[in-house]
């Protein structure tokens, strides 16, 4: 499936819920407002557009959230997402607090593979930013049990200002063979007013630790990180910097939030309510239709270095991480 630029977008990405258990303040803040539970796709109508999707050509779907374990059955729409023709590859990004419940089953589903998102290994810090207690030991839990069970793991962590100091130890996970990727906060919903944390600094910090740390030519699964490797690392330490380095020319993606709104760019609100035509019982053709039109016109680019031209107002977790 072509865009008016000839990208191939190939990559779907599916918030099934804006709920989640934790309360980092750059995401998801106390009091942000929830979807009510009625206007969230229930996982019928997300697999009717998965199917779709695949038929144009989309062959790597993405679960996420909020946080998509805050969902009852997350890993049954696993297992139905892995079924779907033209399927090749189903994957997950959580918080990782919540996969020690949900761990066998997910990885007995087939998924593919789990991004798990920590930003700091202080404990301090993470409560100071999540709102919660335990999460540190519970993701490095979370890490071990999924890597047990074969499922690949990599490690997400948005560059905050805050935790400028910790990104280190947030590396040391590529010593036991997690590859980590270091997130430059995205001037989206609150994340406009927080400080974010300079990715050129932090791999010269890095490069400190490990002087051999050298750029390498790696994809590990879909996304655009820019991989580098030391020989004292069993895995790559990578960073998405999409503010600061753009990569949209090679943008392969599209987002549909748990209200069933096709996003083809986070920076600009504009897009096509799936779920609109769906609820008015308008055929695949139809829908077809749309989101083709929509992938099509996909912009040429963000705006993320014009804070004035952005056009979307939503928080992170009503959009999908």
């Amino acid at each position: 499936m072509l865009d008016k630029f000839g990208r191939n977008i190939n990559y779907l990405r599916l918030s099934i819920t804006d709920r989640c258990n934790l309360r980092c303040k750059y995401c998801m803040p106390d009091g942000c407002d929830m979807v009510a539970h009625e206007d969230i796709l229930s996982y019928e109508e997300f697999l009717r557009l998965t199917r779709l999707f695949t038929s144009l050509g989309v062959e790597h779907v993405r679960v996420t959230g909020g946080e998509p374990l805050a969902r009852k059955g997350a890993a049954g729409f696993v297992r139905a997402l892995k079924a779907l023709p033209g399927v090749k590859k189903v994957s997950m990004t959580t918080n990782g607090t919540l996969l020690e419940k949900y761990a066998a089953a997910l990885a007995e589903a087939g998924l593919d593979s789990v991004n798990i998102s920590l930003d700091t290994t202080d404990p301090a810090l993470a409560r100071e930013i999540t709102g919660s207690d335990g999460v540190v030991d519970a993701v490095r839990g979370s890490i071990a049990l999924m890597r047990s069970l074969g499922v690949p793991v990599k490690l997400n962590a948005v560059l905050l200002a805050e935790t400028a100091g910790t990104v280190t130890e947030l590396a040391r996970f590529a010593e036991e063979g997690v590859p980590v990727r270091f997130i430059e906060l995205m001037p989206m919903g609150v994340g406009r007013f927080e400080r974010g944390y300079d990715p050129d600094a932090a791999l010269a910090e890095l490069k400190r630790v490990w002087p051999d740390l050298h750029a390498v030519d790696a994809r590990i699964g879909s996304g655009p990180a820019q991989y580098y490797a030391s020989a004292a690392l069993k895995a790559p330490i990578g960073f998405i910097d999409a503010v600061s380095h753009r990569f949209c020319s090679s943008c392969n993606r599209v987002r549909l939030t748990s209200r069933g709104f096709l996003k083809p760019c986070l920076c600009f609100d504009e897009g096509a309510d799936l779920r609109a035509l769906l609820r008015s019982g308008a055929a695949d053709a139809e829908i077809l239709g749309e989101i083709e039109k929509c992938v099509f016109n996909k912009p040429r680019q963000h705006c993320f270095d014009s804070p004035q031209d952005m056009t979307e107002s939503r928080l992170m977790s009503q959009i999908g991480g």
